[in-house]
């Protein structure tokens, strides 16, 4: 079978989520934390969440998030062709992939695994490019060797993926469980600061991967906390001064303020498939544990970013606003990490 029910309560709990009846809120007004409403011009260009995946001709059929390990059963469909990414202009690349997704649009991208040359087995590298004809290269993303805990580094640069070159734009840091994860852009360590903190490094996500002690093959539960948005419909910068100020140590704390809260939608449980099943919209082609949606509480039907596997070694990652390229490819990379805790 492809995936157990053994535990049951997640397969309750998953069918009792999406069901609200409060009012739909607006997208943008979801993920602001500070200052005035949106400006009426701003939320006029935003189309409706599924815009963006409109043009799709063929019939939706739900993609199986079942938990089988590694490679999922091939799907024996003639191939579909994936919807791809609407036209995006990417002049700045750094600037890019630092700005949230404009309100509408969704940003399909695609996440490639190299694992061949020396030490590529343990420390593949991770390419992301846009899911279109270019095929745009956004980001590169590596594990730090002599790490302690994993450490990957992100890069804007396919090719120089050092901590000191000029390309590096982000990382991500776990915690040593590998079941917490922060996401940091570019700037220097509280540590090193200059004297108006404003070099200080920005923390632009979290995740938290529920631990599994009882050791079910069920779905992962995810958390993600991200900066909110401003009335100007910018990330509200987090700049800790030492660890105990992070986003996981607020969240912890239940300090929510400038933050926002996100879960990784609950698979159901399909009796016919004997797996877990989430629909991707044709964008996802295997099953895998790494199959994951993004939503908020308050509006399961907007998904802010979704990943999920389409050969061996590669992957779709789909974000929209508020997130950015960084945190979304952070998100996934935190996903391939090797979690004991969750399997």
């Amino acid at each position: 079978p492809a995936a157990t029910s053994s535990d049951e309560e997640d397969d309750s709990d998953s069918s009792t989520k999406p069901i609200r009846s409060e009012k739909k809120k607006n997208p943008v007004s979801l993920f602001q934390t500070g200052g005035d409403p949106p400006k009426e011009k701003k939320t006029k260009k935003k189309a409706p969440p599924k815009a963006a995946e409109s043009e799709e001709e063929t019939p939706e059929t739900p993609q199986k998030n079942s938990n089988k390990k590694g490679k999922g059963k091939k799907s024996k469909k003639p191939k579909e062709e994936r919807p791809p990414s609407p036209v995006i202009e990417v002049d700045n690349l750094e600037e890019f992939v630092l700005r949230p997704a404009q309100q509408g649009v969704t940003v399909k991208c695609r996440v490639t695994r190299d694992k061949k040359g020396m030490d590529r087995g343990l420390y593949p590298t991770y390419y992301l490019h846009l899911d279109n004809d270019k095929k745009v290269f956004l980001l590169a993303g590596r594990k730090r060797k002599k790490s302690k805990t994993s450490n990957y580094l992100i890069s804007i640069d396919p090719t120089d993926l050092s901590r000191g070159g000029e390309n590096f734009i982000g990382k991500l840091r776990s915690n040593l469980m590998g079941t917490k994860f922060t996401v940091f852009d570019n700037g220097v360590n509280p540590d090193k600061a200059n004297a108006d903190w404003s070099n200080v490094r920005q923390e632009l996500s979290a995740v938290v991967y529920e631990t599994n002690v009882l050791g079910f093959k069920g779905p992962r539960k995810m958390t993600v906390i991200i900066p909110g948005m401003n009335a100007d419909n910018e990330r509200v910068p987090i700049r800790p001064r030492n660890d105990n100020d992070g986003l996981l140590m607020r969240w912890q704390n239940k300090n929510m303020e400038n933050m926002i809260e996100l879960h990784n939608k609950a698979p159901v449980w399909n009796d016919e498939t004997q797996s877990y099943v989430l629909n991707f919209h044709g964008r996802v082609t295997h099953a895998s544990v790494k199959n994951f949606q993004i939503v908020h509480g308050s509006d399961p039907d907007y998904i802010v970013m979704q990943f999920g596997r389409v050969a061996d070694d590669a992957f779709t990652m789909d974000y929209n606003y508020p997130l950015c390229a960084v945190q979304a490819f952070a998100i996934a990379l935190s996903s391939f990490d090797g979690k004991l805790a969750c399997e």
